[in-house]
């Protein structure tokens, strides 16, 4: 784990950069509060990597953490085993089942994660979130079978989300085109995001689609995309950032949100950036 001695160096590496970077004078196209920072943090699979998770990544545990922390939000993967049941894991392979899809819920709940704890259930997942509504729950329905499946997946997870009364703390994003067309089509209010960096602003917003979510690679690749996003009303996150200078990229750029396995530093990041525009 990237932590004590490491993370106080990278801190201060960055900060030391932070107003040398020739990238830290961002365009006003590129950014929409040219005189703070905004850009917010999503623990990627929770806070697994702060030391009392033991690296059980989407488990309570690591909610928790990203909880305890104050994070934006905490990102964590959905998937519906062979008998409907939700489940929290990234899948499709977990502890040595090969596809959690296809196996039984009793088959996959009894895999512990690296903390001891039993594989959670959607449903424990948004009992722990519910106990601090200042964190976004970030969820990914991952990609299933087929359209039918998908389409039985984002209901059933819509359901339970609404049963829990999560609808206003719960934000979605997937790969699967089909999956964000359905949410947007189940829960017109939903704020959804797509992950697989094919598609232009312009074309997630005609889907109704509220947010792109892409690789570092593909923003660089189309440089208009993150001024055309904010001229839509289109949020962009990038994900998933855990190298210093992709770090000091995004928060330079302003991006929205940056999904990391390190959350600390790149608060840090982002501490640094603010305090520098304040002088």
């Amino acid at each position: 784990m990237l932590h004590g001695k490491f993370i106080l160096m990278a801190g201060l590496a960055l900060l030391a950069v932070s107003c040398s970077d020739n990238d830290t004078t961002v365009d006003d196209n590129d950014r929409s509060h040219p005189s703070t920072n905004d850009t917010k943090v999503i623990a990627h699979r929770g806070y697994w990597n702060a030391p009392e998770t033991k690296g059980a990544q989407n488990s309570i545990a690591s909610l928790k953490a990203a909880q305890d922390f104050g994070a934006y939000g905490a990102e964590f993967d959905v998937n519906m085993t062979a008998d409907d049941k939700l489940v929290v894991l990234h899948g499709p392979s977990h502890k040595g089942i090969s596809n959690v899809q296809t196996a039984e819920f009793e088959q996959v709940r009894a895999k512990t994660l690296e903390n001891g704890e039993p594989t959670p259930t959607l449903a424990e997942y948004l009992e722990q979130g519910a106990k601090n509504k200042g964190t976004k729950l970030i969820l990914e329905i991952k990609n299933h079978a087929t359209d039918a499946r998908e389409t039985q997946v984002v209901e059933a997870v819509i359901d339970e989300v609404e049963s829990a009364g999560m609808k206003e703390q719960v934000e979605y994003i997937a790969f699967s085109l089909h999956v964000c067309k359905e949410i947007v089509r189940l829960d017109p209010e939903a704020k959804v995001a797509y992950l697989n960096g094919d598609l232009s602003p312009a074309e997630i917003k005609e889907l109704g689609i509220t947010g792109l979510d892409y690789q570092k690679a593909k923003m660089t690749a189309n440089p208009s995309w993150l001024r055309d996003a904010r001229a839509l009303g289109i949020t962009v996150n990038v994900w998933t950032i855990n190298n210093a200078d992709d770090m000091q990229w995004a928060v330079n750029k302003g991006v929205d949100y940056i999904t990391t396995d390190y959350p600390d530093q790149v608060q840090a990041v982002i501490d640094a950036k603010n305090a520098a525009i304040e002088k």
